[in-house]
């Protein structure tokens, strides 16, 4: 008999899952959008408007945990073209690890990040779980869309270009500094480089929730995807799957921060694989794509033409030093590699 599958940590196969959900068909008419492969949210048809639901864990990061939680969850809101309103959180906290600073800490970022983005901590669930060795954030994002002003990924069409809003891997640079900081100090970086590094979850952040908001206005958007786990390279392989088509990217155009380059050459990760929280995709048709990027940059929002939509019996490929090969996916993160 042929052995059973045994997953490594990361996301499931596109195909894999894609399987699990044709156990789940859709029960009720007001379900928009389900589960699938690729989307990020569901969306629930209220009437007058949609409800647009997100959730997500934290499972990578310690510090600032609360925080991550909050800006993960509203960044696919955003991505919908809808405003984040209301969350709920469910924190699982490590035996005989769990203080009350911890505690003050989570529920601090928690309701820091909630004020920054203007979203109301409405509910959610805490305990102290046996057999964990670091805390863990579960949240629930609750945001509304006017029926006409929705986003799916789905919604991505053959010729649109595709765009890439900030560079990568912002949000693996920052998770590599705070993780890894004595190992980074033993191989020689500065204190200097190594706060810089950590500042990236802040500058230029993980949240896409302005750039979410400037795409949703402009005429031609058809599909907005922020890569998370994966990377950029496993973003755009679910932007592609929800939208049946294929793609081609320009390795070459695709901006990589200075810092997380540096990184991701020290540990031997490609940075295409990295998670890349902060990192906005955007695919609007050809004609209009000039005029976003022309948005972004008064905005001082860095933004690049890196790939194309094309037909789905061209695949998904990557033009990469001179070569065209097919478009790598990371089912488990390259930062996984170093923790």
């Amino acid at each position: 008999m042929p052995s059973e599958a045994v997953y490594p940590t990361g996301k499931l196969p596109l195909e894999t899952l894609a399987a699990l959900l044709q156990c789940c068909p859709a029960q009720d008419p007001r379900l928009v959008a389900g589960p699938r492969p690729g989307e990020d949210v569901a969306v629930i048809d209220m009437g007058d408007r949609y409800m647009v639901v997100k959730t997500d864990p934290i499972t990578f990061a310690t510090d600032e945990i609360g925080w991550y939680a909050v800006h993960v969850n509203a960044n696919d809101v955003a991505t919908s073209g809808a405003t984040p309103l209301w969350m709920l959180a469910t924190v699982l906290l490590p035996e005989g690890r769990t203080t009350d600073a911890l505690l003050n800490g989570i529920f601090g970022q928690l309701r820091s990040a909630c004020d920054e983005l203007g979203i109301t901590l409405v509910g959610g669930h805490t305990e102290v779980t046996y057999g964990l060795e670091r805390p863990i954030v579960v949240g629930v994002l609750i945001g509304e869309v006017a029926r006409e002003r929705l986003i799916t990924t789905a919604g991505a069409r053959v010729g649109d270009r595709v765009l890439l809003v900030n560079g990568i891997p912002i949000e693996a640079t920052a998770l590599i500094a705070h993780e890894r900081a004595a190992d980074l100090r033993a191989r020689g970086y500065s204190e200097a480089f190594i706060a810089r590094a950590r500042e990236y979850l802040h500058d230029p952040g993980i949240s896409v929730v302005a750039p979410a908001r400037i795409a949703a206005a402009h005429p031609g958007v058809h599909a907005m995807h922020d890569p998370t786990e994966g990377g950029l390279a496993t973003g755009l392989h679910e932007l592609a799957y929800a939208a049946g088509t294929g793609l081609r990217l320009d390795a070459a155009r695709v901006p990589i921060a200075p810092e997380g380059a540096r990184l991701c050459a020290e540990y031997g990760l490609d940075p295409l694989g990295a998670i890349a929280s902060g990192s906005l995709i955007v695919a609007i048709d050809a004609e209009e794509a000039k005029a976003l990027c022309a948005r972004y940059r008064d905005a001082g929002i860095p933004c690049a033409h890196i790939a194309d939509l094309v037909p789905e019996e061209e695949g998904l490929l990557m033009v990469r030093d001179g070569e065209v090969v097919p478009l790598p996916r990371f089912d488990t993160d390259e930062v996984t590699r170093v923790f």
